[in-house]
């Protein structure tokens, strides 16, 4: 790229504009192979939870499928200010190393316990990757094509569950006979498999030039800026510095003020919220639990092995219109904006889980299967196109370069601790008023959001980070 006046553009400024690049693709790629893993280890549990042979009970099960969350919360609040201090780079890595061994433990586990303990490290890996990825994409990606760049995070999500209860139908299909022995620990190990790649390939990945220019490693901002495709000065990388503390006087009218301003608290208030109603609409509840609760539904056969692999397959289905949903969030983020997509997709959301729960209340049979799923898919398919991968980019982009990591780290703690209620009250939720209620009651909360987002959410689309940050420092205001 021909380099720009000193006069003209600062370094970051160089950076926003850019032109995207099939590396810039590559390197959203790297970043959120973490995003396949967290898919693939937190959806393998709906796949293998019918052939664990440990007696489990109410705690216990809800504990297995949702102890992820848990050390989901813990690793995003522990990485927060790591990541800030280390730099992103290096939690990545880090965070793949951890998928690693939790995913092994998981495979060789000899007692229910041990189980718990490696679906909880996994979950610390999860968690930090959840406050650092996008936060990363946030930090290098040119303003008018964030969202999609960071949009990648989720359509990887919903590509590891997918390849996750693929596996599980090869493994189970065939190897019957091994259900409830080798099969469940190969569908939890071959996890590890993904991860040993992440691990090796994020030790390629440039660091975030916004973070080292934050830490005043100007020369090393110049090299990552160049690996980015991007030739700027040393005039143009302390230009930037400059800039960025006028901005940072301008805030504190002159006076030296914490980085965490009105500005900053509102919007961390703004992700968190947003997540909540993310998790407690019910999302996980058909991708987690749909071998499960699909099951009965083709009892056909006195097979509990028939049963449960046809509730395997159709969450492939489900999962696969997970996948191809998301596709249309990528076209459309960045010029419809975070606003009108979330609303118009917790809508959608709204209308599907009612589909889904009159045909659990009403129907019988294949009339009861044929609306169940249409209402699921649907319900899926809104959640793909306009709430899922819509959290993650406002967590990545509404915060300061200087508390990004802690910040992002807070939400996706959030995030992940209702993500645990919700999955962890499951099994007692569905049992005290039903699966249809259940889903009632989801559609109520996803009214809810939509009042919450046209109440209060900002509409951040075309803007650059450090423009975002200004939005919310203005609101504070008011």
């Amino acid at each position: 790229m021909p380099n720009e006046s000193d006069r003209e553009l600062d370094a970051l400024s160089v950076l926003d504009q850019r032109a995207l690049t099939g590396f810039y693709w590559r390197l959203a790629l790297l970043a959120t192979i973490g995003g396949f893993l967290f898919g693939y280890d937190t959806a393998n549990i709906g796949a293998a939870l019918n052939f664990i042979p440990y007696r489990l009970g109410d705690f216990a099960l809800g504990y297995l499928v949702a102890g992820t969350s848990v050390g989901a919360a813990a690793g995003a609040l522990l990485a927060g200010p790591l990541t800030d201090r280390f730099g992103r780079k290096s939690l990545l890595i880090a965070d793949a190393g951890i998928y690693m061994a939790g995913a092994v433990l998981a495979a060789v586990s000899w007692h229910e316990w041990v189980l718990l303990i490696a679906r909880t490290l996994v979950g610390l890996a999860i968690g930090a990757d959840s406050a650092i990825a996008t936060a990363y994409i946030a930090e290098y990606a040119p303003q008018d094509r964030r969202g999609a760049l960071s949009m990648l995070q989720q359509w990887m999500i919903t590509v590891g569950i997918l390849v996750s209860y693929l596996v599980a139908l090869v493994i189970l299909t065939t190897m019957p006979d091994k259900a409830y022995d080798l099969d469940w620990r190969l569908i939890f190990g071959l996890g590890a498999l993904p991860a040993a790649i992440g691990f090796a390939l994020r030790t390629r990945m440039p660091e975030s030039p916004r973070w080292l220019l934050e830490k005043s490693r100007y020369r090393d901002v110049q090299r990552a800026l160049n690996r980015l495709g991007i030739h700027v000065t040393m005039n143009q990388v302390e230009r930037s510095a400059e800039l960025a503390a006028e901005q940072q006087r301008r805030d504190a009218g002159k006076q030296q003020v914490s980085p965490w301003s009105a500005g900053v608290k509102r919007a961390l208030v703004m992700v968190c919220v947003f997540f909540i109603f993310q998790q407690i609409s019910g999302i996980n509840v058909p991708l987690y639990y749909g071998p499960r609760i699909l099951a009965p539904l083709f009892e056909a056969s006195d097979s509990v092995l028939d049963s449960a692999i046809a509730g395997v397959q159709v969450t492939v289905i489900m999962s696969a219109v997970n996948v191809a949903a998301t596709y249309f969030a990528f076209r459309y983020i960045d010029r419809l904006g975070r606003r009108k997509l979330s609303m118009s997709g917790f809508a959608g959301m709204a209308v599907s889980a009612l589909v889904a729960a009159s045909g659990l209340a009403i129907f019988a049979g294949t009339a009861e299967i044929v609306v169940v799923m249409i209402g699921l898919n649907l319900f899926i398919s809104f959640f793909a196109i306009g709430v899922g991968g819509t959290g993650w980019l406002i967590q990545g982009e509404s915060f300061p370069t200087a508390v990004r990591g802690r910040a992002a780290a807070v939400a996706a703690a959030v995030n992940w601790l209702a993500n645990f209620a919700v999955v962890q009250a499951f099994p007692v939720w569905q049992r005290a008023i039903g699966l249809a209620w259940v889903f009632a009651c989801f559609a109520a909360l996803c009214l809810f959001a939509i009042a919450f987002i046209g109440r209060f959410l900002p509409e951040t689309k075309r803007l650059s980070v450090d423009e975002i940050v200004d939005v919310y420092e203005r609101k504070a205001l008011r």
